[in-house]
């Protein structure tokens, strides 16, 4: 409640802001329960010299806002892309004829819609609030366990706490066995991994990068044991960061 906050208009400007040392912390989306990894926020981690320094799981409840509380007269709604995933159903149920159109933010959406009373938006309570809007529907995402896990970033690296979890980025030679020989060594030392996700290299060759998260610190020894194996075999290696587990 005390820190002085910085909004951006994505999430590269929260990479670049955070590098640039104009704001100690970024906080950027990395995976949602209902529309999964948040893409954008993987691809900046290649080319950003910030880490992983913290990460938070929260339960997310997306309202439909307005000027008024009734659905008459609504042209399009506006929220974030993940946010008009995580809602789709609803939307397809309740509010077929409206136009769904994409924005930075849920708060963005907000703001607009506080301005023209043919727009609503698809944002949470504090948005509501900051912009004096109406609930025309509560909890209008899909799932009603929906959940995202949002990671702080920064340029420094956190000291072991007994409970951290460790991102990596890596890609691997196009041979057969390649990521079985890579992660073998994770198996091997008792190093359980927690999450597994592949994106494009983006080089145009049907190439990927594999992104995990594996439980305990860089520098517990059966995690450096294990690691050092794995950089030996893969082709790209890059440690996003090593930081307490929320969970």
């Amino acid at each position: 409640s005390a820190a002085n906050l910085i909004y951006c208009a994505n999430f590269d400007e929260v990479f670049h802001a955070t590098a640039a040392g104009t704001a100690q912390y970024g906080v950027v989306g990395m995976e949602n329960s209902t529309e999964g990894v948040v893409a954008r926020s993987l691809d900046l981690f290649l080319r950003s010299p910030v880490h992983v320094v913290g990460e938070v799981s929260l339960l997310v409840r997306h309202n439909l806002l307005r000027q008024s509380n009734s659905l008459q007269d609504i042209d399009v709604v506006l929220a974030h892309p993940q946010a008009l995933a995580q809602c789709q159903q609803w939307l397809s149920q309740h509010a077929p004829q409206l136009k769904r159109q994409a924005v930075s933010s849920n708060a963005e959406a907000a703001r607009l819609a506080a301005s023209d009373p043919s727009l609503a938006a698809i944002a949470g309570d504090p948005a509501q609030l900051a912009y004096g809007l109406q609930v025309v529907a509560e909890q209008v995402q899909d799932d009603a366990h929906n959940r995202t896990r949002f990671v702080l970033i920064g340029t420094y690296e956190c000291q072991p706490t007994g409970n951290d979890l460790t991102s990596l980025v890596f890609s691997v030679d196009n041979q057969p066995g390649a990521v079985y020989r890579l992660l073998e060594p994770l198996a091997r030392h008792g190093v359980s991994m927690n999450r597994f996700e592949s994106r494009p290299a983006r080089k145009g060759t049907w190439e990927y990068h594999f992104y995990i998260d594996i439980s305990g610190h860089s520098s517990d020894a059966k995690v450096v044991k294990a690691l050092e194996e794995l950089k030996e075999t893969a082709a790209f290696y890059k440690k996003l960061g090593s930081y307490p587990h929320s969970a």
